[in-house]
């Protein structure tokens, strides 16, 4: 089983956030900032200053660590130059190694896609690359705030693919604003004849500090409606299966193979560090996160100092929340065996009459190993994530 592998493999993941971005999109809630008179050099030398802070403390022997995963992300991690780049990825390997089937995975918008960056990412090891497409119709791009076409997308894929990259994912995005069945199928279409390996597929959450949720509030956002929405996750399901993407995870897609091997250390609670502004980590039962905003981010590194907001060591119980709620994202479920070796207490004593009522309710279903989600739980997956946080 998948979970199975990461957990035997024990070893740590990282994510490196980028926050520069060149425009805004409408939807988009993540920690980022206009490019535009940003102090990017700086960032990205305190950014490595960070690593080396962190990584300083769990250090065993004075050896570097070992890691299964690397992931950068944003932000547009793709609007760094190339010189930016290249101490960025100096930075990383003076840190960590990569385990030799390892995952370094770094986001990109279609339109920062050139043969240049491209071979610079060969040069240093990295072997996945995720692109932010969210759909192929010019207007809802255009509506959304996306600055890249559906030519400039297609263009993209056809470079990526002469750079001899072939773990690639695309990210779409369903429930837009004016958004069609039609509209959306025609999207999914084209997605899907460019043949990727791997695809996570989105319905539109509104968040707040969005454009998007302003315009919620104004009554000036026409979304589709619920019943349009559960069409168009039904048929992204349908069809990714019946063109060899297997669903492994509530909005993610890949054949064999290729299942994000980064997301799925963050859904088995694999520890991994988090680094750059507002990021957040796990490592040893304890969670924390960074300062966001860029200069509150930077002062402290200016003093060889870690930029940490928060940490909390998460409690007995809080593990066993997060068990279930990160676990059941996945459609294989979670394993009875291995949360009673990780906690040393069985699930019915604790879980026996939340798992009695999901299943009377027909939102999860039982496996040899344990529990997953239900056709109809896939739908409402968040009502059963709740279901398991513990009353006081």
């Amino acid at each position: 089983m998948l979970s199975q592998i990461i957990q035997s493999q024990n070893k740590r993941a990282v994510y490196i956030h980028i926050p520069f971005c060149e425009h805004i999109c409408y939807y988009c809630d993540f920690n980022k900032v206009y490019l535009e008179g940003q102090p990017v050099d700086e960032y990205v030398d305190l950014l490595v200053r960070e690593m080396e802070l962190k990584t300083a403390q769990d250090r065993v022997n004075h050896q570097k660590e070992t890691v299964q995963s690397i992931y950068i992300g944003g932000g547009t991690p793709s609007v760094l130059t190339l010189g930016q780049f290249e101490r960025l990825f100096k930075g990383i390997y003076d840190c960590f190694n990569l385990q030799p089937d390892g995952e370094f995975t770094i986001e990109m918008n279609p339109n920062n896609v050139s043969q240049e960056v491209l071979a610079l990412f060969k040069t240093y090891g990295v072997n996945r690359l995720s692109v932010g497409v969210q759909s192929f119709d010019d207007d809802l791009l255009k509506r959304i705030g996306r600055t890249h076409s559906k030519s400039v997308a297609i263009d993209a894929f056809h470079q990526i693919e002469r750079a001899g990259f072939d773990n690639v994912s695309m990210d779409l995005i369903f429930r837009l604003p004016h958004q069609s069945i039609e509209q959306y199928q025609a999207s999914l279409d084209t997605a899907l004849s460019i043949d990727l390996p791997h695809y996570s597929v989105y319905s539109l959450i509104l968040e707040r500090k969005t454009v998007f949720y302003n315009l919620m509030r104004l009554g000036k956002l026409p979304l589709p409606s619920e019943d349009t929405e559960v069409e168009m996750f039904a048929r992204t399901m349908q069809q990714m299966e019946a063109n060899g993407r297997h669903h492994y995870e509530i909005s993610n897609y890949g054949k064999p193979g290729y299942e994000s091997q980064h997301n799925l250390a963050y859904w088995n609670r694999v520890d991994y560090y988090g680094f750059g502004a507002g990021a957040h980590g796990l490592i040893n039962n304890v969670r924390y996160q960074n300062l966001g905003p860029i200069q509150h981010y930077l002062n402290p590194l200016r003093n060889h100092e870690l930029p940490i907001l928060e940490q909390n060591e998460l409690t007995s119980r809080q593990q066993m929340e997060e068990f279930f709620f990160l676990g059941l994202r996945k459609m294989e479920g979670v394993n009875f065996q291995t949360f009673e070796q990780q906690f040393n207490q069985s699930v019915a004593s604790i879980y026996q009459e939340t798992i009695d009522h999901l299943k009377h309710i027909e939102l999860i279903e039982s496996t040899a190993q344990g529990i997953k989600l239900s056709p109809q739980g896939v739908y409402l997956g968040n009502d059963v994530f709740q279901a398991f946080l513990l009353e006081d």
